[in-house]
């Protein structure tokens, strides 16, 4: 039985993990940073439906084959991962979805956002002169703030309708 609950979850992780990649081409720039708000639902469909580590699995391996495709950058992995874990954290933790998504917009935005400076100034060859530490954190906050409308909505709805129940039943058994 926990081994069919395991490929449950780790299946829908994959294909939330595919949603969220193939979300990457909508992308806009936002003082160059590519903003991907599919991410951020993804985040928080991952915390809602599989809990805070298949988020920040997902949310990890999204971040790497974005890269690999050419699809992001390395500030994929701080944005990205903080969010799932900390909206994951959340939602485990209380099941308040409004807490859950101000904690994806509160992870990714300013803890990944904060994050991003060093990895930038190490690993991209930005200059720590021409940009400030918090550089990443409007961007960040932009990206993560439309993930969070687009999720919200979409979960409201499936708890409305009684879906969300019976998809968090259907994980389970």
């Amino acid at each position: 039985m926990m081994k069919r609950n395991f490929t449950k979850k780790l299946a829908l992780a994959g294909v939330l993990c595919a949603v969220a990649v193939v979300g990457s081409l909508f992308s806009f720039p936002v003082f160059g940073s590519k903003c991907a708000p599919v991410q951020h639902m993804v985040n928080i469909l991952c915390a809602v439906l599989l809990g805070p580590w298949y988020g920040v699995a997902a949310a990890f391996v999204a971040s790497l084959l974005r890269n690999l495709l050419g699809l992001g950058s390395l500030l994929a992995f701080p944005g990205s991962m903080c969010g799932a874990l900390l909206c994951g954290l959340a939602w485990w933790k209380s099941k308040n979805l409004r807490l859950t998504l101000a904690a994806e917009v509160f992870g990714t935005g300013i803890v990944g956002g904060l994050l991003s400076y060093p990895i930038a100034v190490t690993f991209m060859g930005v200059s720590a002169g021409t940009v400030a530490f918090y550089a990443y954190v409007v961007p960040f906050l932009v990206s993560t703030a439309g993930g969070a409308i687009l999720a919200g909505a979409l979960l409201l709805t499936l708890q409305k309708s009684g879906a969300l129940h019976s998809m968090h039943a259907a994980l389970e058994h």
